[in-house]
């Protein structure tokens, strides 16, 4: 069963559909008891990184969250902002992020991006995988997805990077240590690609 967090930050409805044409079985979970019995996790977010921190603590999952990610080990993938708390900290904030993956979140430097246009980073870019891994299954050349953010993941482990995006900079568009995955990209919104990417998240 893929258990999708609903806390009040991230497009659930768009997962659910997606998975849906792909006859994969799905429950949202509001609350902790309704993460009883989840196989794989998914942690959506849009928006700022406190405002999220703050909602996923007030949901009342954020223990249980803890004990199936960490102490039981089920595979969890965390979207944009998603991915962004599983970190340490934000630029954007003040808050504690979840502290899953040794890294912080930084803000880009606007002066390196010469686009008219400089924040957010949105739209289509390429994601290259640096490293074999189950989640880029058939992704492995000319994958492109669907962007929205202005501040990026800084792994402090490079072994965790298991994919990279350009914005300026080359910074990290997806990572994964054991159980735990992230991308900073949206898969809900990035058709076929995207529907394989959450595809391969449900075979893991």
């Amino acid at each position: 069963m893929i258990t999708i967090i609903n806390y009040g930050v991230g497009n659930i409805f768009a997962f659910q559909n997606v998975f849906k044409r792909l006859n994969i079985q799905t429950k949202i979970a509001l609350n902790k008891d309704d993460l009883i019995g989840a196989d794989k996790i998914i942690l959506p977010g849009v928006g700022s990184f406190d405002y999220a921190m703050t909602q996923l603590n007030k949901s009342g999952m954020r223990e249980s969250l803890d004990f199936l990610v960490l102490e039981q080990k089920i595979p969890v993938i965390g979207i944009c902002v998603g991915m962004q708390m599983m970190g340490k900290r934000s630029d954007e904030g003040k808050m504690l992020g979840l502290g899953w993956i040794d890294a912080e979140v930084l803000k880009f430097d606007e002066n390196l991006i010469h686009h008219r246009t400089k924040l957010p980073h949105m739209g289509w870019n390429d994601v290259t995988p640096i490293k074999s891994n189950s989640l880029f299954s058939g992704l492995e050349e000319d994958s492109i997805f669907y962007f929205l953010h202005s501040y990026y993941f800084h792994c402090n482990n490079i072994t965790d990077i298991i994919a990279r995006s350009n914005y300026g900079i080359e910074f990290t568009s997806a990572v994964n240590s054991q159980n735990i995955y992230g991308i900073q990209f949206h898969p809900e919104k990035s058709h076929n690609y995207g529907e394989k990417l959450l595809f391969n998240f449900s075979n893991l």
